[in-house]
């Protein structure tokens, strides 16, 4: 079953994946990711136990979240937040 995951940063050879709607930390091996990962990029992940078995990039929720962050700084730059 596939599952959604978010890269949350990468230590050397080994990737931070933010796995699932409660975030449970995984590390896993960087080379097992798409080489087009990066922090942020989102994934659907598939495991066999705790090994990673399949990782294909998201490129739609990735998206998507690159644009709430966009929208997000845009209101923090703005001021937004201070005038309600």
């Amino acid at each position: 079953m596939s599952i959604k995951a978010v890269v949350d940063r990468f230590e050397g050879e080994s990737a931070v994946l933010l796995v699932g709607e409660v975030e449970k930390r995984v590390v896993v091996p960087r080379h097992s990711l798409p080489s087009s990962a990066r922090e942020g990029s989102w994934l659907q992940v598939e495991f066999r136990g705790e090994a990673l078995q399949t990782a294909q990039l998201d490129e739609e929720e990735t998206a998507r979240a690159k644009e709430r962050i966009a929208a997000k700084m845009a209101r923090l730059r703005g001021g937004q937040h201070l005038k309600t």
